[in-house]
């Protein structure tokens, strides 16, 4: 890479990191940790591409985006930010920021978003958005590379008059990645319409939605259960939506390529939807989320007049490898629940063992007929979760979490069956003595009041 590079960020380990890798890479580097220093070199003339923070000691990164843009037109910015919520990324997308990437960051990454941007030049700003106040939070958060991904590819359909078809398990907000986008979007002050099958009954329907709409955003809900007749008036007012010309919006649980091909949804159809494709990640793809979700959902409840409450490690641990079937809104009625029976204000091991034990579940990783080998079995429940992510891979670190998966129930068994012995387990299980112990540190097994299986 050739050029200059603005680094501001008020951690003085990233600019360290930044400043080494940049100019490794043959870039020249200036690194502050003032929004005030960083707008001077702006104004000077200074660098090619700016990679800035978000919360400083001095603003706010992202306010300083439209003055960057007025003074030095086609400068690209790249935002990093430690708020890892779709608003950092919707407000990174308004201010027509080059990129955004959340914190913690890859390197690798980053270094290659940067060599683009000094190839390309940033596109000419947009005009100004009619402006509206905007809550301070979404209740959409996550730091998760598939969240994050989701939130950059909302930022980008926001704006664009592309019809958008949002897919999705039950309780993973496909109606709220819908609603944000109307929200955010050039449509926000227009109507937001939910049309189910009642309102498409009879031949006046799709007028009546149209008339409501006044150009908004009509969002069709669920659009794999409707049957083909209505499905067509649906292609018709797509194609004659009058004056108004709303978008419009899908969501759908099913594979809506996998049903047009089965024929239970019109060809014609799925291709006027599929304009835009988001597709909203299940709990099973973001696990490292789900305290995010927990200490979101119990401030939600405190702010609400309910008691203060947290949870204790192993509560979270137990909410972790839960698997969630009804994903986040289960998530939610989970804690919820928790925060009103609750003895105490940490809520324990064996208060979220009882509201779990009440859950539906996914099935378990280990399993199947009496017969079965072990490694079909493994097998055929690894092609099960591989199958739930759709055309997606599964997060990354599969095999250490397969690993982990395996080998907890392998050794707390085990340990079981010998009663406790560490030295018995060990060669029972052929492993080193201090191996078995380092183990049991790692995965976090209690060894305390181990009863020998009969």
């Amino acid at each position: 890479m050739d050029g200059t590079i603005l680094v501001a960020d008020d951690d003085r380990t990233i600019r360290t990191v930044l400043t080494q890798a940049l100019t490794r890479a043959g870039c020249k580097v200036h690194a502050t940790s003032s929004l005030t220093t960083l707008m001077r070199w702006v104004g000077e003339g200074k660098g090619d591409v700016v990679i800035t923070d978000v919360v400083m000691p001095d603003g706010n990164g992202l306010e300083m985006l439209p003055k960057i843009s007025e003074d030095r037109p086609g400068l690209p910015v790249i935002v990093i930010s430690a708020q890892n919520t779709i608003m950092t990324a919707i407000q990174a997308a308004e201010a027509e920021a080059y990129d955004y990437l959340p914190k913690p960051f890859d390197l690798p990454d980053l270094m290659k978003r940067t060599g683009k941007a000094l190839e390309q030049k940033r596109r000419v700003p947009a005009a100004s958005q009619t402006e509206g106040e905007r809550p301070d939070e979404l209740p959409l958060v996550g730091r998760t590379p598939a969240m994050q991904a989701l939130y950059r590819l909302v930022a980008r359909v926001m704006n664009t008059d592309l019809p958008v078809l949002i897919s999705g398990e039950s309780g993973t907000g496909k109606s709220l990645i819908a609603k944000e986008i109307h929200d955010f979007s050039d449509r926000r002050t227009l109507p937001f319409v939910v049309v189910n099958v009642a309102d498409l009954n009879n031949l006046e329907g799709p007028v009546r939605v149209l008339a409501k709409a006044k150009g908004g955003t009509i969002l069709f809900d669920e659009i794999g259960d409707i049957d083909d007749e209505i499905q067509a008036r649906i292609v018709r007012m797509m194609d004659n939506p009058g004056e108004h010309n709303p978008r419009f919006m899908a969501t759908s649980q099913s594979n809506l390529g996998d049903a047009m091909e089965k024929g239970t949804v019109r060809q014609d159809l799925y291709y006027r939807l599929n304009g835009a494709t988001v597709h909203v990640p299940s709990l099973r793809e973001r696990v490292d989320d789900i305290a995010l979700l927990v200490e979101h959902f119990l401030a939600k409840s405190e702010r609400d007049g309910s008691p203060v409450r947290v949870f204790s490690e192993d509560a979270m641990e137990m909410f972790r490898a839960y698997s969630w079937p009804g994903n986040v809104r289960q998530l939610e009625n989970a804690v919820r629940r928790l925060v009103l029976t609750a003895r105490a204000e940490e809520i324990s091991q064996a208060e979220a063992e009882a509201v779990l034990g009440s859950q539906p579940q996914v099935g378990p990783l280990l399993g199947g007929e009496d017969t079965e080998k072990l490694t079909a079995a493994v097998g055929r429940h690894l092609r099960r979760y591989f199958d739930l992510h759709g055309n997606m891979l599964p997060p990354a670190g599969l095999y250490a979490r397969i690993l982990r998966e395996i080998e907890l129930p392998l050794i707390e068994i085990a340990l079981d069956a010998t009663g406790g012995n560490q030295a018995k387990c060990a060669d029972l299980l052929g492993i080193n003595r201090n191996t078995l112990r380092k183990k049991i540190t790692d995965l976090d097994i209690h060894v305390t009041r181990r009863r020998k299986l009969m």
